[in-house]
């Protein structure tokens, strides 16, 4: 690929939110989420383009880097993130379906292959935005969707993007679930991990 088809990544933005005291309660573990965030020129900005392959090969390599930044955020190894989500914020210039084509054919692969496994479906979510617009990632454990105790989200954002003509990329890694989960469900040790849902 010649350098004209290569991302131009303006900034990474990398985050960790970490929770001590929940309501009332000091929590015996801290919960923690990291974000990572990629900056980049839309190519497409502007223009109809049928054929959005080429974010589709963006995508893997930024989710690479990104998943890769956000487990190393939280200074564990990949195998120990439990929930993963994704996220992706078009400018005005651009489309919703640019955040798709970012988020869905392809960047599965790299967030799984640097999270150790991931057999669940990736919680997503796009929109457009202006400078500093915020989105609500959705998080699910990664190997058994129906563990409720990491039912979450993590609110991005990125103070001066996207601009008119960038696109953001999200990914999310936690190291654990909801603080002081008590809804009942499927709990994480008796996930079986073979079809994604339990």
């Amino acid at each position: 690929m010649d350098s004209a088809n290569q991302p131009q990544i303006r900034k990474i933005y990398t985050v960790i939110e970490e929770t001590q005291i929940e309501g009332s309660l000091k929590l015996d573990r801290a919960t923690r989420k990291a974000a990572a965030a990629a900056v980049f020129s839309n190519p497409f900005a502007g223009t109809y383009q049928e054929d959005l392959s080429l974010l589709y090969q963006w995508s893997e390599e930024i989710g690479d880097v990104l998943t890769k930044k956000a487990v190393a955020a939280l200074g564990i190894a990949p195998e120990q993130v439990e929930s993963y989500g994704k996220g992706a914020i078009v400018g005005e210039h651009g489309e919703l379906e640019h955040c798709a084509a970012i988020m869905h054919p392809a960047l599965g692969k790299p967030m799984r292959d640097n999270v150790g496994g991931g057999k669940a479906l990736i919680p997503s979510a796009k929109k457009s935005g202006y400078p500093g617009a915020a989105i609500d990632v959705p998080l699910g454990y990664k190997d058994a969707a129906f563990v409720r105790s990491h039912f979450d989200a993590m609110e991005v954002r990125v103070p001066d993007a996207p601009r008119a003509d960038e696109l953001v990329l999200i990914v999310v890694v936690t190291d654990s679930g909801r603080p002081l989960p008590r809804i009942g469900g499927l709990k994480k040790e008796d996930v079986e991990g073979e079809d994604g849902l339990r």
